[in-house]
């Protein structure tokens, strides 16, 4: 049985998400129970996403109360759907529930939910680099489908997704923001030619992925043609969001690494210059954990805002600088690789040493947004700056010189 302090006072809200908690947990405790199943049965009873509406793995509640289930389902040891499907759970389910039909939220979101359905994101081009909207893959209509082709790179998971949120250009005759749609792709589809990119770790946890002649149904089109950026936009906004949006307790987390590394460290390498070193990027860390638990706060809606681009670009830098730390603690040891052998991950949270933890690092300032880009968001959209030049911004996509 699970016991709630008595003389803990709650609101409503915060009240029937402990009763439902605490049903979930003891009618299914997670020590006995397979996790597809305790997620299943999470989903059923709105505590998957507890922002989203009702029937569709939520509860149409304030977003801050999600920490409360997970602290009380995590401590119970029960499974975090995060590490079977993180793009699924982080991005593309709160795009489905925002931009999709009734029948796609019916249909995506369980299996989504509970990782038998894993999903990735496809947006960046080898073409356009950080310009997403200057994609070139294109989606022609053909009757009731849509035929698309075209090349898509740094696709997380693509080697394990069932579907994917696929964006292309279906009017190059419209500005670059104006001419896009966005579809569910089947990506077990044999249109669909999925190769590995092998990263500097050895893994190959991002794809390059080819659409030949690919044919998407009308019906999995999200929103309409013509909305694909802003389809992109509630993406994206939770990708920063999830990237760089996390609300570990106080000194673990990515921190927990470098303070464990200090205290293991020999006494030669525990210089003042390092203890200096180690305290600043501990209180940087606290910084940035207050800084986004404030933000979650503030947060009215479950549709994160430009401001999540804050914790991302600041969480992307500390990650690096962190690992640089610890390896600087290691000392000759940072060069212990151990095996390169290029696998297939299962999931793209965490690295198994330190040593790979660090070179995975490299990436945070790339993914979900390049730190420059970040940068333009929150001088642009947060602090009012004058925007960057653009010359195309409106020049119909078909004119923009290209190379």
């Amino acid at each position: 049985m699970t016991v709630i302090d008595a003389t803990s006072t709650f609101t409503a809200d915060e009240q029937r998400v402990i009763d439902l908690t605490t049903e979930l947990l003891d009618s299914f405790p997670p020590a006995d129970t397979a996790p597809q199943t305790f997620l299943g049965e999470q989903f059923d009873r709105g505590l998957a996403w507890v922002h989203f509406p009702e029937g569709n793995g939520g509860l149409g509640l304030n977003p801050k109360l999600q920490q409360l289930i997970n602290e009380r389902v995590y401590g119970a040891g029960g499974p975090n759907a995060m590490y079977r499907n993180p793009i699924g759970h982080g991005m593309t389910g709160p795009t489905v529930v925002a931009w999709g039909s009734e029948d796609q939220k019916q249909r995506y979101l369980r299996p989504l939910f509970t990782g038998e359905e894993v999903w990735c994101q496809l947006f960046s081009e080898p073409g356009s680099g950080s310009d997403f909207a200057g994609l070139s893959a294109t989606g022609v209509r053909d009757g009731d489908e849509w035929i698309c082709n075209g090349q898509k790179v740094w696709t997380t998971l693509a080697h394990l997704s069932k579907w994917g949120l696929l964006v292309v250009r279906t009017d190059p005759q419209a500005v670059k923001h104006a001419g896009l749609a966005a579809f569910v792709v089947d990506m077990e589809d044999p249109t669909v030619d999925i190769r590995p990119l092998r990263q500097m770790t050895g893994e190959a946890e991002f794809n390059e992925v080819f659409f030949t002649d690919t044919r998407i149904h009308e019906s999995e089109m999200l929103g309409k043609s013509g909305d694909g950026w802003r389809v992109s936009l509630t993406t994206l906004m939770n990708e920063r969001q999830s990237i760089g949006g996390g609300m570990p307790a106080r000194g673990s987390g990515t921190i927990a690494a470098l303070t464990d590394a200090w205290n293991n460290a020999p006494a030669d390498a525990k210089t003042p210059t390092a203890r200096d070193e180690v305290t600043k990027l501990w209180c940087e860390a606290e910084v940035l954990r207050l800084t986004n638990v404030r933000a979650n706060q503030n947060r009215k809606m479950g549709d994160p805002g430009p401001e999540g681009s804050i914790g991302k670009m600041a969480g992307a830098v500390l990650n690096q600088k962190i690992y640089e730390g610890v390896m600087d603690l290691l000392g000759a040891d940072a060069m212990l690789y151990g095996s390169y052998e290029m696998i297939r991950p299962e999931t793209a949270m965490g690295a198994d040493t330190l040593q790979k933890a660090f070179l995975r690092s490299r990436a945070n300032t790339i993914e979900g947004g390049t730190t420059e880009v970040m940068a333009n968001i929150l001088g642009e959209r947060v602090l009012g700056l004058p925007g960057d030049v653009r010359v195309d911004r409106d020049v119909p996509w078909a004119e923009v010189p290209r190379n």
